[in-house]
């Protein structure tokens, strides 16, 4: 089907408009068709495919994945931030497959954010861990979370066990773990984050501060989570 070229919008915009009917409407779902196909399909060039499935991508309906291919954004996974539930807990809800990857583990001193996120001294020693958040085998997040120490000495090891944040801490006797606090803003990603997350540069993330604490109100984790801006969708409810 050739696209016809008269009046003011251009070639590109056409066909995006076109693609985009066809996903709201469900006629697309999953991988697109390679650019040879749509090329052919419009009676167009390969440079203009692409820069349709560009724009389709700046509006958040696409994912253009380097050497896999163009796919069709999934529907957004409802995140419920309550008091004592996480991530895990709103997956399960949604009878998603959710799992932790630990990329690395140092211990270093806190700096004044973190030491006073968690209630400690400046120079502290705490644990820093770095984490993927993948849902059905798909970087949805990547998060740095900061523990203090001694007392999360174990928390790594429990981690890659159970592949639980609240299940490493508990095994490591902290119990009654609930929320403090949350913050939620939008900022640009840095380079590699997009790239974890597949996603453009110019597309915003999703950017969460969490305080835990456990039963007596000591906050035992600080974690900054980079939700992937089209993946997920953050509610809050009073409780």
């Amino acid at each position: 089907m050739a696209v016809q070229r008269g009046g003011e919008l251009a070639v590109w915009r056409r066909i995006a408009a076109t693609l985009a009917a066809e996903i709201s409407g469900k006629q697309l779902h999953g991988r697109l068709p390679v650019e040879t196909e749509l090329a052919a399909r419009f009676a167009v060039n390969r440079h203009t495919v692409r820069r349709a499935l560009q724009e389709l991508e700046s509006q958040g309906l696409v994912r253009i994945e380097q050497g896999r291919g163009t796919f069709v954004q999934e529907d957004l996974i409802a995140y419920r931030m309550g008091r004592r539930e996480r991530f895990s807990h709103s997956l399960d809800a949604q009878h998603l497959t959710g799992m932790i990857e630990l990329l690395s583990v140092a211990e270093q001193p806190a700096s004044d954010e973190v030491a006073a996120m968690l209630g400690l001294n400046a120079g502290r020693a705490v644990l820093r861990l770095d984490l993927l958040d993948k849902v059905e085998g798909q970087v949805i997040s990547v998060c740095t979370e900061y523990l203090p120490l001694p007392r999360c000495a174990g928390v790594p090891e429990a981690l890659r066990q159970c592949g639980s944040m609240v299940g490493a801490l508990q095994a490591v006797g902290i119990a009654g773990i609930s929320r403090k606090l949350s913050r939620i803003t939008a900022r640009m990603p840095r380079p590699e984050v997009a790239a974890r997350l597949a996603q453009p540069k110019s597309q915003p993330v999703l950017y969460v501060e969490s305080v835990y604490q456990d039963a007596a109100g000591q906050p035992v984790e600080y974690g900054i989570t980079r939700f992937a801006g089209n993946a997920v969708q953050l509610t809050i409810e009073p409780e």
